[in-house]
């Protein structure tokens, strides 16, 4: 096999992890590798990198924002999830938020931040998480390249298969710079919000009002 297959084959979706993770040791090969090809691309830009002061070093630090920071959810494992048991068998609704979302548009490779808000309906003889683990897991699935439609889905989808809950919502709200920093050039005012629900908060046009409700009583003024 030719290392350009061999690429190809381990290649996955910008939003999805990479096979098995990568070690530190296999992240600074690829961040070598990176700021090569970052190199390349300034030559055919006309960027006199290695002349330039200003941006003598910036394909290493791009290609390290990337893999470090950027894309760092492709690369390593989910968060660890800290459970506890529901000693109480609470029942009710549980809303946290907002969590601050920040996350790269896998279109234009441009910045997309805003708040996400997530509803919880706890299953009695089930666990409860930290409620810091909310903010990891939606960190995790958003450093990557991403669209918006998808990431809702992915932090959905961890937490059924991790807790099991009787239901859950989860809601976005975002500006993309796609959007407000060409193109069109819209108002940072623009915002995409999305929403996903699962179990019980499907089903329930109550439990979908109580949790919209207290989305919008939780957002900043």
């Amino acid at each position: 096999m030719t290392k350009s297959n061999a690429l190809a084959n381990s290649a996955r979706f910008g939003n999805e992890a990479v096979e098995g993770f990568l070690d530190r040791a296999q992240r600074a090969a690829m961040m070598a590798s990176a700021a090569e090809k970052i190199g390349e691309l300034f030559d055919i830009l006309k960027i006199d990198h290695r002349n330039d002061h200003n941006t003598r070093d910036t394909p290493a630090r791009v290609a390290k924002m990337f893999v470090e920071e950027i894309l760092h959810g492709r690369y390593v494992a989910p968060p660890k999830i800290t459970d506890f048991e529901n000693a109480a068998r609470y029942d009710q609704l549980i809303v946290t938020g907002p969590i601050e979302l920040r996350s790269t548009c896998a279109h234009h490779m441009m910045p997309i931040y805003g708040n996400a808000y997530i509803g919880v309906l706890p299953s009695v003889d089930g666990k409860i998480i930290g409620l810091s683990k909310y903010d990891r897991i939606v960190n995790y699935f958003s450093t990557r390249l991403q669209i918006q439609e998808e990431l809702v889905k992915q932090i959905e989808q961890f937490i059924v298969d991790t807790t099991n809950p009787r239901g859950l919502a989860v809601r976005i709200s975002a500006v993309h710079m796609c959007k407000t920093h060409r193109g069109v050039r819209a108002s940072h005012a623009s915002r995409m919000v999305n929403s996903t629900f699962y179990g019980e908060m499907a089903r329930s046009p109550t439990l979908k009002a109580e949790f919209l409700q207290e989305c919008a009583a939780l957002e900043p003024r």
